[in-house]
């Protein structure tokens, strides 16, 4: 007996094992994949704190159906208004209750590659807004449409809601708990700052003591000021705003008749990107002020080292600084930073433009169709081209088609306080910026949904 044992071969013996072994990772593999369907989808994500590649299991996000199966890229409409009148939120978006009454884990979605984040249609929600008009000190007055006189509110009842997905109920206490001991830096112009306060408002809303909550120069919030550092104490860390109009260099030359005008170096960083290398978390914008008189016409503006080109096309200068931009991003972030890129917002001037008698009064509802729904400007296509060229890994915030549907939400004649006064002026709208509480409480929602994707 013991001759038969030792005669068997390692070339019997080995086909053998191997044959079992296949065997039971396939009977482990189906049933593991059996599982996830019901539990969750396991994904191959690039995190922008590191950019190599890992595998996790992402945020548990509430989906549009009944099955918990994720919207598929090719069933949404091409025809849809993008506007829902009402539509029932479950008051805990992370359970569902099946026919039996236990609660089920609703199906995760890939964040950022199964959910377009800026494809979707604005939902009214009697929950919103996410502060009070007039419950926040931080709001200058071109924004604060309430105080100045604007009567109607459902501007502020609308949530913005993904194809794919529904974001995260925004959680001001969980976004100040990802930012401890960390610095937020919004760098742009008007638009961001726009932004900006409307994140004051969000965070300062849920601080039981408010107190703690300050500008650490005493500043107030005025159009005036390019920079504001707001300290959250409990969280040791900070909320800022860095003017820049166009992420690169301002300056100025002298003319044949000895007086200055104002030029813009292509390819010079702007001289505020020192304060831009002291964040951790960076949300940048440039845009409208490229459509503006001189940098529009480009004439003796634009330059390249000492060159100043008698007649340069604005677009072109766009693609060029963005280009710069992203240079410097390349050259001076590392990889426990996180940017992101907030793209062009809409502007819904009619019969006009912000200095040609262009006006937006009178508009109480989001638009339900048309062409303007799927504009999508040409500097937005070259913002998409720099940011795929560029080593870091910036993320993408494209609200251009939600801000779209938006023709309600701007100040128009309501950019000042008119209090006592019998007629509003109409001699020049705001139809570029935006109502607080209003549509970039949204853009922020964004952000926080991206920040617990990344740190769930």
């Amino acid at each position: 007996m013991a001759t038969i044992i030792t005669s068997r071969t390692p070339h019997k013996t080995l086909p053998l094992i191997f044959l079992i072994l296949v065997f039971l990772v396939t009977i482990f593999l189906f049933s593991k994949r059996t599982l996830d369907l019901h539990l969750s989808i396991y994904t191959t994500t690039t995190n922008p704190f590191n950019p190599d590649p890992q595998i996790h299991k992402p945020l548990i996000l509430e989906t549009n159906s009944n099955d918990l199966q994720p919207v598929d890229d090719d069933s949404v409409l091409k025809n849809q208004t993008g506007i829902v009148d009402s539509e029932p939120v479950d008051e805990n978006p992370l359970l569902q209750t099946n026919s039996n009454g236990s609660e089920l884990v609703k199906k995760s979605v890939n964040w950022g590659r199964k959910c377009n984040m800026h494809s979707g249609k604005w939902v009214r929600d009697e929950r919103y807004p996410i502060y009070k008009p007039g419950s926040c000190p931080f709001v200058d007055e071109a924004f604060d449409c309430q105080a100045n006189g604007r009567s109607d509110e459902d501007y502020m009842k609308w949530r913005w809601q993904p194809d794919q997905c529904h974001l995260p109920r925004f959680d001001a206490t969980d976004f100040l708990v990802k930012l401890r001991g960390k610095r937020l830096m919004l760098v742009g112009d008007s638009m961001n700052r726009n932004q900006y306060e409307s994140l004051l408002c969000m965070l300062y809303d849920s601080l039981p003591n408010k107190s703690k909550m300050y500008e650490i120069h005493g500043y107030k919030i005025t159009k005036g000021r390019g920079y504001y550092v707001f300290k959250f104490e409990d969280y040791n860390c900070t909320v800022e705003f860095v003017r820049s109009h166009f992420l690169v260099r301002e300056g100025t030359r002298i003319n044949g008749q000895g007086n200055s005008n104002p030029t813009l170096a292509m390819d010079k960083i702007d001289k505020s990107a020192e304060r831009w290398k002291r964040a951790d978390i960076l949300v940048f914008n440039t845009g409208h002020w490229w459509v503006h008189g001189k940098t529009s016409r480009g004439k003796n503006y634009f330059k390249e080292g000492d060159y100043i080109y008698p007649k340069f096309d604005a677009v072109e200068a766009f693609r060029r600084a963005l280009k710069t931009w992203g240079k410097w991003i390349d050259k001076n972030m590392n990889q426990e930073k996180l940017v992101f890129y907030r793209g062009y917002s809409s502007a819904h001037f009619r019969g006009g433009e912000w200095d040609s008698g262009g006006t937006c009064h009178g508009e109480a509802e989001p638009i339900k169709s048309g062409r303007i729904i799927e504009t999508y400007p040409p500097k937005m296509k070259i913002i998409e081209e720099v940011i795929q060229e560029m080593r870091f890994p910036v993320v993408l915030l494209n609200v251009t088609r939600l801000t779209n549907f938006r023709k309600d939400g701007h100040p128009s004649v309501y950019g000042k306080n008119v209090t006592g006064i019998k007629k509003v002026s109409t001699k020049r709208e705001d139809c570029s910026h935006w109502c607080l509480p209003g549509v970039p409480d949204a853009w922020n929602e964004l952000i926080y949904a991206t920040l617990a994707a990344q740190t769930n």
